[in-house]
């Protein structure tokens, strides 16, 4: 959370910031303290919406703009991954500055994602799929965190949202989406 705030913060100095959360998701009051404690290192306010289906997802951006919301953070969960599009559709049509963690977010036309690898998770699934079928058991095997991340500025996404991204982000992307 602190480094989606720090990317955010890089791009759009909001003031008061949000965090898209799925109360359902066992990780969701994790995420929602990680956030909290990380915007009050940050000096801004916050808002945390919540959404758990569509018609949530739509109300939680018709908030946004209530709220004065000046940028979004949507936290990494299986509702909004199969809704991805749609969440980069609501954010450019609100020209809200939004991050999430997956690369397709930004592909879709929402400004930025920054997350784990999928290239490198998959080979960790992989090295794990070999070891199970070289015999060992999978209750012995060490859980493995990603070591390698991925910032993906989408180019059109803010020059339409008339952000300027600072050079230094360009620079540090693992990729550029114009």
């Amino acid at each position: 959370m602190p480094k989606w705030l720090e990317l955010m913060h890089q791009v759009a100095a909001p003031t008061v910031i949000a965090l898209l959360v799925n109360p359902s998701n066992p990780n969701a009051e994790a995420v929602r303290r990680a956030f909290e404690t990380a915007a009050r290192k940050f000096g801004l306010n916050f808002q945390v919406l919540k959404a758990q289906n569509d018609q949530e997802i739509e109300a939680a951006f018709a908030t946004l703009r209530q709220l004065q919301v000046g940028g979004l953070l949507i936290s990494p969960d299986a509702l909004f991954t199969s809704h991805v599009v749609k969440l980069a559709t609501l954010s450019s049509n609100l020209a809200m500055p939004a991050l999430f963690s997956l690369r397709e977010f930004a592909a879709a036309g929402g400004l930025m994602s920054y997350g784990a690898s999928l290239a490198e998770a998959l080979r960790l699934v992989g090295q794990y799929a070999a070891r199970i079928l070289k015999g060992e058991k999978p209750a012995d095997l060490p859980v493995m965190l990603p070591t390698k991340f991925e910032l993906v500025i989408n180019q059109k996404a803010a020059k339409a949202m008339g952000i300027s991204i600072p050079q230094a982000l360009f620079v540090a992307a693992d990729e550029v989406i114009e």
